[in-house]
């Protein structure tokens, strides 16, 4: 049976460093990190991650790069007394994903906009970046759509959590059978003990 073309699209970019996708990227990255934090691209840089996370090559549907730094929250030491296991400095991780970051910028510069997913497209040393897909809510085409019209009901989506990156980091993702229930939600999960 004969592959499609997204196969490998797909299988290229599984392994970036390993595949042509390395040298693609090497030049890429020299121009986005000239350019502004979020930028309107004119098509998905992985057009199979974006098609399989619900892009549409039609109108109302745009896509975004964004760039986030990158790494853990960088604090100064703190000048008291304390050992340095009880400093707080090392190992503090931020509440949100970068990836959750990113789409919430994309979000905020496009608020007429609803943000359907998000996806990696590379990183360098400093900072990370994102692919954001977003779908215009009043566009007739979109309205127009059974497989896209579901979104016109919702609104600010990115900012409560409930796009996939956002029930990741809010622990909804299913876990399997025996694992410790998080529903409604992971800090209210831990106070029923109390």
């Amino acid at each position: 049976m004969s592959r499609s073309m997204y196969s490998y699209v797909r299988e290229a970019w599984k392994k970036p460093d390993e595949t042509e996708v390395k040298a693609l990227l090497w030049h890429r990255m020299q121009k986005w990190r000239r350019q502004g934090s979020v930028v309107r691209i004119d098509r998905p840089t992985r057009i199979d991650r974006a098609r399989t996370l619900g892009y549409k090559a039609k109108q109302g549907v745009i896509v975004v790069r964004v760039q986030v730094r990158r790494g853990g929250r960088r604090k100064s030491r703190y000048i008291r007394g304390r050992r340095t296991a009880r400093m707080g400095m090392s190992r503090v991780t931020a509440g949100k994903s970068i990836q959750r970051i990113a789409e919430e910028r994309a979000g905020r510069r496009y608020p007429n906009m609803e943000v359907l997913n998000s996806y990696w497209v590379g990183e360098d040393g400093v900072r990370k970046f994102f692919e954001v897909i977003l779908v215009d809510r009043d566009h007739p085409s979109v309205r127009s759509d059974p497989t896209l019209n579901w979104i016109c009901d919702q609104k600010n989506r990115v900012f409560r959590g409930k796009t996939s990156a956002g029930r990741k980091g809010r622990g909804m993702r299913h876990r399997g059978k025996g694992t410790e229930k998080t529903r409604p939600s992971i800090r209210s999960h831990k106070n029923q003990g109390k």
